[in-house]
């Protein structure tokens, strides 16, 4: 079935509600493992992170602000993770993804990988009518100074995982625990901050696994 799917080139997208981020983590591993080995067609998990802080292989400790006591005392992991870029805070309200693709043999593009995450996330916000765009040297997703999706990726021997994080109804409030990506002169924001009312996760879900498929040129199969 495996062959059928990456022939149809179908992504299967899994909304996974509540997940902690070790058992993401190895979740993602053996995904990857399947998806290398062609039992899996490309896979897009959504979920949300219980409190946490990762760092990623640019390090990132010294971006942590808050002591471990403190952190302790709001319930928030700390994990050390295989993606690129530096310190990201992940919480309830906001939507992770993590894409499992296979980029081979003709979208072994790195940049442009990047680049179409960001226009799936900036799609998903200008279906709520907000204007968000790239900052030149930065990845993620802006709405002026301010971050509304935070972009982190591994590709190993062309096999995609770690992904986005996109603010719905994030508690911004975590963010002040750390130096968000390494950027102190820049802001964070969430989609219920910009539009003044809290949006529903599952709404936002559906348009980023919408968006996902048309800019990555995948066939729609409904579930």
């Amino acid at each position: 079935m495996g062959h059928t799917l990456a022939s149809a080139r179908v992504l299967d997208v899994r909304k996974l509600g509540l997940v902690s981020y070790q058992d993401a983590l190895a979740l993602q591993r053996s995904l990857v493992d399947d998806r290398r080995a062609g039992r899996i067609g490309d896979t897009l998990l959504l979920l949300e992170h219980p409190h946490v802080i990762t760092l990623g292989v640019r390090g990132g400790r010294s971006h942590v602000l808050a002591s471990p006591e403190t952190l302790a005392a709001r319930g928030v992991e700390i994990h050390e993770t295989g993606r690129g870029g530096d310190v990201t805070y992940h919480g309830p309200g906001q939507i992770v993804g993590y894409p499992i693709l296979d980029l081979n043999p003709d979208r072994r593009d790195v940049h442009r990988y990047v680049r179409d995450l960001e226009e799936v996330l900036m799609r998903t916000a200008a279906d709520f009518g907000i204007d968000a765009g790239r900052v030149p040297g930065l990845t993620g997703v802006w709405v002026g100074n301010e971050k509304l999706a935070a972009i982190g990726v591994r590709i190993a021997r062309w096999i995609t995982s770690h992904g986005f994080a996109f603010n719905v109804e994030t508690n911004l409030d975590y963010f002040e625990l750390i130096v968000p990506c390494g950027i102190a002169d820049r802001g964070v924001t969430s989609l219920s901050r910009l539009l003044g009312h809290p949006v529903e996760l599952a709404d936002v879900e559906q348009r980023i696994a919408n968006h996902f498929n048309n800019v990555f040129q995948f066939s729609h199969l409904e579930d």
